[in-house]
C-alpha cells in the first residue's frame, strides 16, 4: 500500500501547519525524528509513525512503521481518523532522585506534542508523542469527559526490517524464560516478553522495546508476531492466564490516559545506561523515603528449598548476613511451619539480636494461583494487608516479599498496585517474585525494592539446562531485562544446589556489580563465602546495591559485557565472559575517573582455573589502562576507592 506524508512531528520552531509542510519532531540533540503518516486507497485514516536515527552523521530508518489505534466497545479509533491540529510544541525538564537504581540523580529532557484526532463519530482521541534523547515514547489519550468502556484490541504494532537482530523472550506469565538471538534466517513467530532488543539492518543503531506506567486503568501487554513475522503487535494477557480469574480486556473511564509505549534507541551504552522507562513513569507522592534502605540479603532458598523451616538453618543465614555486614535476612516460604528449636517469634528474636532486619515472605494468595502454600490470602484485601502489615510492624519486619502473581490482567495490576500502596502507609519495603517485569513503578512507589521476572539462580534447583545455558544468559541479562528495572536473580555462588554451575568464581562474583537490584539477594550457603579469600569476602561485604552512576564499558549481548558502577567517589567494575571455548583479555580505560585523584585498585580476577581466584592491587588514575584475562565462562571485578592524600 503507497504511503503519503500527511505530517511530520514537532518542530520547536514550527508556526503553522499545512498538508504539504513537513514539520519535524526531533529529540533535543536531533538524533531522533518521529514522523507521521496517513495511508491512502482502502486503507485511509490509518496512521502510523516512522522512526530514524542518526548516528556518525549515518540516518537509519530503524522503524519504517509503528501502527497506531484502538478499539473500542463503543466505536472504532484505528479507521477513518480525521486528523484536527498538533497542539502546541512542549518542552519536557525534569529532574528527580530515587533511592537506589542505576543512577540517584536523573534528568532528562524531551520534546512533546499533542496531536488529536477525530472518528466518524466526532469522537476524539489523542497521541501524545515525545522525544528524548535516549528514545521515543508516546501514548493514547480520550480527552471527553464521561463514559466507560472496555478496550477491545490495541494495534500498536512494530515493523522491524527484516535484516535486524533481536532478541526475544518466549512468553509465559513468570517471565522466567530465556532470550533468544535471531536474525532474518530464523525468526520465530509466536508471543514475546517485554522488554525486546533489536540492532538495527545496518547495525549503527539499537533500540528496546517496552512500556512505561501501567496503572489501574489497563492491562500489562505483550509483543506478538503471530499474524506477520517482522511486525510486533501488542496483545493483551490470555484468557487462561491467572486460572481464567479476571478479564483480558482492559475496562476504562473517561477521561483515560493509556500507558507510554517505549522505544529505547541509541548505542548499546545508551540503552543499557537508560532510565527513560522511569524518566516518563508518574512521580512518587510519598512525604518521605528515609526509610527505604537497600542492601543486601542473606537467602537460604537455594541452598536449601525448605530452609525456613529449620530454625537452625535460619540462624545460620542470619550468622552469615552479621559476619558479612549484610542487613537483611530473608524468611522465604515455610516460616509458619518452623521447628528445630524455634519458631518464629524466636527467629525473630534472634534476627534482631545480631543487628539484622527480617524480610519475609506469602503467598500472593487468591484464586489466581494454584499454589497453596501458607501463609496463603493474607496480602489479598486491603483488610488483610492492614492486619498483617499491623503485626509485621510490631515485629521489627523491614519488607515483604510477594510470589506467585501468574497473570498481567487488570485486575492483577489493580493488586500489584494496592499492595504497594498499603505497604507504604506502614513504611515496609515490597519485592515481588512470580511475577511481572518493571513498568516504572518504583519511581511511583520506591517501596517497590526489585522484581524476580527473570530466570536466575534458583534454575539451577529445576534442572540440568541451566547449568549449559546461565554463562551466555548473564551477558544477556544487562542488555535487556535489567535495562528497565531491578532484577533479583539471586546471584553470586560458589557452591552448587542441585545442578552445578560452569561459570568461573571470578564470573560469579562479577554479578555482583553486573546485576542491579536494591534489595541483592545474595544466594549461597554460609560456607560459600566464609571460605572466600579475604579479597573476594571483602568485595561482597563492601560492594552496594544501590548507584549513583551507571556506564557500559564493552560488551555484546550473548558474548560479554562489562560494566562500571559509581557510588559516592568510588567505582566498581563487573565483567564476564560468555564463551565456552576462548579465553579473553580485556583492556580498560580508566577515564571515567575524576581527574587528578589517584585510586587505590583492588582487581579480583580468575585464576589458573574456575574455582580460583588471582587478586592484585595497583594505584591507578583518570589516564590508566588495566588489563585483566577472563577464563572460558569467566569473569573479574574491580574496586576502585580514592587514595587519601
Amino acid at each position: 500500500m503507497k504511503s503519503k506524508i500527511i505530517l511530520v512531528l514537532i518542530g520547536l520552531f514550527c508556526t503553522c501547519f499545512s498538508w504539504s509542510q513537513k514539520i519535524t519532531l526531533q529529540s533535543p540533540n536531533q538524533k531522533i525524528v518521529a514522523a507521521l503518516y496517513a495511508m491512502d486507497g482502502t486503507n485511509k485514516g490509518e496512521w502510523y509513525l516512522k522512526v530514524s536515527y542518526s548516528a556518525n552523521k549515518n540516518t537509519s530508518e530503524i522503524l519504517p512503521k509503528v501502527s497506531l489505534g484502538l478499539s473500542r466497545s463503543d466505536q472504532d479509533f484505528s479507521k477513518e481518523l480525521l486528523f484536527l491540529k498538533a497542539g502546541k510544541p512542549k518542552i519536557i525538564k525534569e529532574q528527580y532522585s530515587l533511592p537506589f537504581g542505576k543512577k540517584s540523580v536523573r534528568e532528562n529532557t524531551a520534546n512533546e506534542v499533542t496531536i488529536s484526532f477525530e472518528n466518524p463519530s466526532k469522537a476524539k482521541m489523542n497521541l501524545i508523542v515525545r522525544a528524548y534523547n535516549d528514545g521515543l515514547t508516546f501514548r493514547y489519550e480520550f480527552p471527553e469527559k464521561k463514559g466507560s468502556y472496555s478496550i477491545k484490541d490495541e494495534f500498536t504494532a512494530y515493523q522491524i526490517p527484516k535484516e535486524s537482530m533481536r532478541w526475544l523472550e518466549k512468553w509465559n506469565p513468570a517471565n522466567e524464560g530465556l532470550y533468544v538471538a535471531s536474525s532474518e534466517d530464523k525468526i520465530l513467530q509466536q508471543e514475546w516478553c517485554y522488554p525486546d532488543l533489536f540492532n538495527s539492518a545496518d547495525k549503527s543503531t539499537w533500540f528496546l522495546l517496552h512500556e512505561a506506567d501501567l496503572d489501574r486503568n489497563y492491562c500489562g501487554t505483550k509483543l506478538s508476531n503471530t499474524q506477520d513475522i517482522n511486525t510486533y503487535k501488542l496483545a493483551f494477557p490470555d484468557p487462561k492466564d491467572g486460572r481464567g480469574t479476571g478479564e483480558s480486556n482492559p475496562s476504562i473511564s473517561l477521561p483515560w490516559q493509556s500507558p507510554w509505549r517505549v522505544i529505547a534507541i541509541g548505542s548499546l551504552s545508551d540503552i543499557v545506561e537508560s532510565t527513560l522507562v522511569e524518566d516518563v513513569s508518574t512521580p512518587n507522592s510519598f512525604k518521605s523515603t528515609d526509610w527505604i534502605k537497600p542492601g543486601k540479603v542473606s537467602w537460604n532458598y537455594w541452598s536449601s528449598n525448605h530452609g525456613t523451616k529449620d530454625y537452625k538453618i535460619v540462624c545460620d543465614f542470619t550468622d552469615l548476613a552479621a559476619k558479612m555486614n549484610w542487613p537483611y535476612t530473608l524468611l522465604d516460604w515455610e516460616w509458619d511451619g518452623m521447628t528445630n528449636g524455634g519458631n518464629l517469634e524466636d527467629a525473630l528474636k534472634y534476627i534482631h539480636s545480631k543487628g539484622i532486619k527480617p524480610l519475609m515472605w506469602y503467598n500472593s494468595g487468591g484464586d489466581h494461583t494454584w499454589v497453596s502454600s501458607t501463609p496463603k490470602d493474607r496480602m489479598l484485601t486491603h483488610e488483610n494487608r492492614v492486619e498483617e502489615f499491623t503485626k509485621l510492624k510490631k515485629l521489627g519486619v523491614a519488607g515483604v516479599k510477594i510470589d506467585f502473581f501468574e497473570s498481567e490482567k487488570q485486575n492483577m495490576i489493580k493488586y500489584y498496585l494496592d499492595i504497594l500502596e498499603d505497604a507504604a502507609q506502614f513504611e515496609m519495603m515490597v519485592y515481588f517474585h512470580g511475577c511481572i517485569v518493571p513498568r516504572g513503578w518504583s519511581r511511583t512507589y520506591p517501596n517497590l525494592m526489585t522484581y524476580e521476572g527473570v530466570r536466575g539462580a534458583e534454575w539451577y534447583n529445576n534442572g540440568p539446562e541451566f547449568t549449559t545455558t546461565a554463562p551466555e544468559h548473564n551477558t544477556v541479562l544487562p542488555f535487556t531485562r535489567n535495562v528497565v528495572g531491578a532484577m533479583d536473580y539471586t546471584p553470586v555462588t560458589f557452591t552448587n544446589s542441585q545442578f552445578p554451575h560452569l561459570t568461573s568464581f571470578g564470573h560469579e562474583l562479577a554479578l555482583s556489580v553486573l546485576f542491579e537490584s536494591p534489595l541483592q539477594h545474595l544466594a549461597d550457603r554460609p560456607e560459600g563465602y566464609y571460605e572466600l579469600p579475604d579479597e573476594a569476602k571483602t568485595f561482597l561485604k563492601e560492594v552496594p546495591t544501590a548507584w549513583d552512576n551507571t556506564k557500559l564499558i564493552d560488551g555484546y549481548p550473548g558474548q560479554e559485557v562489562t560494566m562500571a558502577r559509581q557510588k559516592g567517589e568510588s567505582w566498581y567494575i563487573g565483567s564476564i565472559n560468555a564463551s565456552e571455548r576462548q579465553e579473553k583479555t580485556k583492556k580498560i580505560k580508566l577515564d571515567f575517573l575524576k581527574e587528578g585523584v589517584n585510586y587505590r585498585a583492588v582487581i579480583i580476577a580468575d585464576g589458573k582455573h574456575d574455582k580460583d581466584f588471582n587478586s592484585n592491587v595497583m594505584v591507578v588514575n583518570k589516564t590508566s589502562t588495566i588489563e585483566v584475562k577472563l577464563l572460558r565462562r569467566g569473569g573479574f571485578v574491580v574496586s576502585l576507592n580514592p587514595i587519601q592524600e
